[in-house]
Formats: structure tokens, sequence, C-alpha cells
């Protein structure tokens, strides 16, 4: 095999590197975007998780108190 042979294959062999290189750069870049996006996503579902539960607790302490023989009725 000639030098030249060689040489344009290891040329071609760089190239395609060169081109995956750049598709994997871009797939990267789409990627950690979208993982900015559910990280916002989760945080703004965690907040209002957060304030659900804090109104349902408030509306438990809302309540008014069963007497305790009723409370063990319902637990049978």
């Amino acid at each position: 095999m000639s030098n030249q042979s060689q040489i344009d294959q290891i040329s071609e062999r760089v190239e395609r590197l060169l081109v995956r290189y750049a598709e994997l750069q871009r797939t990267n870049t789409l990627l950690s975007a979208q993982v900015d996006a559910i990280t916002q996503e989760r945080d703004s579902l965690k907040s209002r998780l957060g304030a659900a539960r804090a109104r349902v607790d408030a509306l438990l302490d809302r309540l008014p108190q069963a007497p305790a023989s009723s409370r063990q009725k319902g637990s049978v």
C-alpha cells in the first residue's frame, strides 16, 4: 500500500471522526437542555406539592377533634 493511499485513508477516517464528534456535541447540547427543562419542571412540581401539602395540613388542623370513643369504633 502506498504512502499516499495510507494518508488518504487516515484523512478519510479523521474526517468521519470529526463529523461524528460534531454530531455528539449537538446531541449533548440538546440533552443538556432537556435535563435543564426537566429539572425546572421537577422543582416546580416539588414546590406545588409542598404548597398543597401545607394547605391540606392547614385544613386538617381546622377539623374538630373526634372523641376518643368514636375514633376507636372506626378503626376496627
